[in-house]
């Protein structure tokens, strides 16, 4: 995606909802292929691309030690979940999480259900319980943290990746760290796409690097040649720069997650993230 297509929401207290906001039970709009159309001219699609290009804005070289500032709402969520006078959303909101981890029937997980706790993430900004300062702590605290519960998960219960695209997919289960983790990359001193390859420079820097720790969490759970196993991700470390790498990969999100039917049908819509075509301003 180049620079001029780059999306950002609307500045966050604009998203708070006033207080007689009436929430909604979110629920599936998406039943039929030509439905997608729906979907792509969505206030809910313009409002989640925006917020994962503004969190791949907020990370951008940056490790995931980085000293970063959480503002005072952020605190209050890890304490209360959702503040008292925001209640009324608790329901709406808590769909999303329910949805993001996985199917317990088939015991399958993928890109959907982590598009599930992406649209949890972003309407926790929309009522304004995470704001824009919390950007680089949404991505480098809880959603990392998410990814270490998911891998725990799928390690555990050895869960089937839900629409896997097998060798030809990037990733059986993630994607959006590769996405910010490659932002995390860009305008690195050393490290460039070929050593994602490298064992070595896998091990010596995954702690820092989101999309190393997601190179290292492949190779512990698949065995043979990255090549074989990881092709599309073999034919990215070819690609000259980080930069190249991200907006390839934010191509490739809206191509193979967002605009695919089997991952979109299951996505739920509310007052929040509604399927209201998206207003002008």
């Amino acid at each position: 995606m180049a620079e001029g297509e780059r999306q950002s929401p609307s500045d966050s207290s604009e998203d708070i909802p006033p207080a007689t906001q009436s929430f909604i039970i979110p629920k599936k709009e998406i039943h039929t292929v030509p439905d997608m159309g729906k979907w792509k001219r969505s206030q809910a699609y313009a409002d989640y691309i925006g917020f994962i290009l503004t969190l791949n804005e907020g990370v951008k070289g940056k490790k995931l030690t980085f000293e970063y500032k959480v503002s005072e709402e952020a605190e209050n969520l890890v304490a209360t979940v959702v503040p008292t006078h925001l209640a009324a959303a608790v329901p709406e909101v808590a769909v999303y999480l329910k949805e993001s981890v996985g199917n317990s029937t088939r015991i399958d997980y993928g890109t959907g259900h982590e598009a599930a706790f992406a649209a949890f993430l972003c309407c926790l900004c929309k009522i304004g319980v995470l704001r824009v300062d919390d950007q680089i702590a949404i991505v480098f605290k809880v959603f990392n943290r998410y990814l270490e519960v998911m891998r725990k998960l799928q390690k555990t219960y050895r869960m089937e990746p839900a629409g896997s695209q097998g060798v030809w997919g990037l990733d059986d289960f993630q994607f959006l760290p590769f996405i910010w983790g490659s932002s995390q990359l860009i305008d690195h001193p050393y490290l460039e796409p070929r050593h994602f390859v490298d064992e070595k420079a896998v091990n010596e820097n995954h702690k820092d690097y989101m999309f190393l720790e997601c190179i290292l969490f492949i190779t512990e759970m698949k065995t043979g040649p990255f090549a074989e196993h990881s092709n599309q991700l073999w034919n990215i470390s070819a690609v000259p720069s980080w930069s190249k790498v991200n907006q390839g990969l934010i191509r490739m999100y809206k191509a193979e997650c967002l605009e695919k039917f089997p991952v979109i049908q299951h996505f739920k819509f509310g007052s929040l993230l509604p399927i209201h075509p998206v207003t002008s301003c």
